[in-house]
């Protein structure tokens, strides 16, 4: 467990609700305006599921799929039931303007969280996604969107190995554009760091939890806020910011949210269950039920939208609670009683009451349609087709590349932040070398002092085979049981347009070298000369290189193990399966020769292969001879009387060591 100090800042003071309230009063003072205003709407946004494929990509022949004709489109869907295809969002249209904070709210499964991702560019492969996104007027495309807008999503992922300023000066470096000079990067940090009162704990670890003590829960919520305006976007798009944090807390979160929309931006926010002041603090609400729009309009007024049509429109689908309000209270809502729970509540679909549920909340969005959407869809429709269109995303078509930063400052950067997350997590530091170590020594001790004889010739051919593997294996858990949890990160990065994917991977390996020559050195230096292995210099250092190349192969094996996997503990359980064919192949359990002719490929790309005959190669080229124990140098007893004929009967060629 490391330090919990504050990195330069020993005077760094945990986070009080003064310092919460800084938060206001900072954004407030010194929140600058947006230089370009947005208005976001969507018309017609269709969710569906993709119909099922088999391997590779296949259309899988036992998937029931229907094609289906609604509002004059034709749709190919994957249903369970032929009669009932699964719409997640179901013609879905809304507009924010600048200024505004609108808030997403509805029960589980709604579809808050699909129309957000399909809002930010992020609907997934699993799913059909139709309809259209305008903004200022203009059809944008979901690859667009980063250039003008941030999302704050709800699992704050930071490297914790950093701190509070790095990580800010990591996002300045990859997010701003490149034309920006460094000194005005480090002005944007600080100003930022100073209107979301991040200052006091700026040289503080982010951490990581259950190894490295670091900042607060609000802390880390302020800085993935901070990590957004960085740019000062002027469209914002926030998952549920208010999740685990306390009714203060929260409370201080909207209102920074309402405050940074009061200087321009087009805010939009999913959020659940949120208080009744932290509701009031929204200028217009999204209400969502069973993938359609329920309401959407301003906050004041969606109480009486549910008491104007709702209630005496439609007495004989009321829920069970709902009812019991209006007999006992004579209102839809009583004065008591939380607005946000009560539409929640009202829209959700009752366990023992489902299909009156389904009925209810259907005749609640028929209705919307027919009335206050039509609305909504005129000012969506005006949005898209008339007015002046300004084309906001102008300035980013000047560069071809996606990205702000060029290849050399992305390589830079993730090279950097790398370096520190390896040099600020000592534990596993020290784990690795001691785990080396001790595997050196239990090896060397096993197989100690080797005699020049037949049995000494095959125990020191064991040995070379497993410093192979066990560098393999050591090396490739090693990086899934880390890397597995930064694929997130990656992600999340590589989709905001940060860094391109090649940049991460040689990036993370160069940083890895260091590791990765030092483990085999050790592993080798301790070992080689225990077992008594051919005791020549150029022996020992060539050993010693081939070890190191097979370290940063298992490495770079492990990388591939954790993009494959969905999670650590999918990567876990492929990653032995995966090795063990490369191993079989190698040489030692199966001779070359014997390799079946439909198997022959796995030994042509088995690193195990290549690796062993170098190794043995270098041990017994030109070795000289092999003492018998049984006195005699007969070949039916002692099959090995010099080192050449280790090499004929592994069917190794001297000729190609360095191959």
């Amino acid at each position: 467990m490391t330090s919990d100090k504050a990195y330069s800042n020993p005077a760094y003071e945990p986070e009080g609700h003064d310092s919460i309230i800084d938060v206001e009063r900072g954004l407030q003072r010194s929140q600058s305006k947006v230089t370009q205003q947005i208005t976001y709407s969507w018309h017609n946004v269709n969710v569906f599921a993709r119909p099922p494929t088999g391997c590779c990509g296949k259309k899988s022949k036992n998937a029931p799929t229907k094609h289906i004709l609604k509002n004059g489109k034709s749709y190919r869907v994957s249903i369970v039931n032929v009669n009932h295809p699964k719409f997640h969002l179901d013609y879905l249209s809304g507009i924010c303007r600048p200024g505004e904070l609108l808030a997403i709210m509805g029960a589980s499964g709604a579809g808050k969280t699909t129309l957000l991702n399909v809002l930010t560019g992020r609907g997934g492969d699993l799913l059909n996604v139709s309809g259209n996104l305008c903004v200022n007027g203009l059809t944008m495309k979901p690859s667009q969107l980063t250039s003008q807008s941030a999302y704050v999503q709800q699992d704050d992922l930071f490297v914790g190995t950093l701190t509070v300023k790095e990580q800010l000066i990591f996002q300045a470096r990859l997010r701003m554009d490149r034309n920006i000079p460094h000194e005005k990067r480090m002005e944007r940090v600080r100003e930022v760091m100073q209107e979301l009162s991040l200052t006091k704990c700026q040289n503080t670890l982010i951490g990581i939890p259950g190894r490295i003590k670091g900042i607060s829960g609000g802390e880390t919520k302020r800085l993935a806020f901070a990590c957004e305006v960085l740019t000062n976007p002027s469209l914002m798009l926030c998952d549920e910011p208010t999740t685990g944090l306390d009714s203060f807390m929260a409370q201080t979160i909207v209102e920074a949210m309402r405050d940074m929309a009061q200087t321009g931006r087009t805010i939009i926010s999913t959020i659940h269950q949120p208080s009744s002041e932290v509701f009031a603090l929204f200028d217009r609400v999204l209400l969502m039920a069973e993938g359609r729009v329920a309401f959407l309009g301003l906050t004041t007024e969606a109480l009486a939208f549910f008491e104007r049509r709702v209630v005496n429109d439609f007495p004989r689908l009321i829920p069970k609670f709902l009812y019991k309000f209006i007999i006992f209270s004579g209102k839809t809502c009583p004065d008591n009683f939380n607005p946000a729970d009560f539409f929640i509540m009202t829209l959700a679909v009752e366990p023992d009451r489902e299909e009156e549920s389904k009925s209810f909340i259907a005749k609640v969005c028929d209705d919307y349609d027919a009335n206050e959407g039509k609305e909504v869809t005129r000012q969506v429709l005006a949005n898209s087709a008339g007015g002046k269109k300004e084309d906001v995303f102008s300035d980013s078509k000047t560069h071809k590349s996606p990205y702000k930063a060029s290849w050399t400052s992305q390589f830079s950067a993730v090279l950097v932040r790398s370096t520190l997350e390896i040099l600020r997590d000592p534990t596993q530091l020290r784990i690795k070398i001691i785990q080396t170590i001790m595997i050196a020594l239990l090896l060397g001790l096993i197989f100690l002092d080797q005699e020049n004889d037949q049995a000494g010739a095959k125990n020191c051919i064991s040995v070379l085979f497993l410093l192979l593997t066990n560098m393999t294996f050591q090396n490739t858990f090693g990086v899934v049981n880390l890397f597995a949890t930064e694929v997130e990160i990656f992600t999340r990065e590589h989709e905001n347009g940060m860094y391109r994917s090649d940049v991460f991977f040689i990036a993370k390996n160069v940083a890895e070298i260091p590791m990765a020559v030092l483990q085999p050195v050790l592993f080798v230096g301790v070992i080689y000369y225990m077992v008594g292995l051919n005791p020549g210099a150029d022996n020992f250092f060539i050993c010693m290189g081939i070890i190191v190349l097979v370290a940063n192969i298992g490495v770079s094996f492990g990388y591939l193990i954790s993009c494959l996997a969905r999670n650590l503990e999918m990567a876990l359980a492929i990653a032995a399966p995966l090795i063990i064919p490369f191993m079989l192949f190698g040489g030692f359990f199966l001779n070359s020769d014997s390799v079946p002719v439909y198997f022959i490929w796995l030994q042509y790309i088995s690193w195990f292969n290549y690796a062993n005959e170098a190794l043995n190669i270098n041990q017994w080229d030109d070795f000289g001879s092999i003492g018998c124990e049984f006195g005699n140098n007969t070949s039916s007893l002692c099959p090995y009387q010099t080192g050449d004929d280790v090499l004929r009967d592994l069917n190794f060629e001297s000729v190609s060591e360095y191959f």
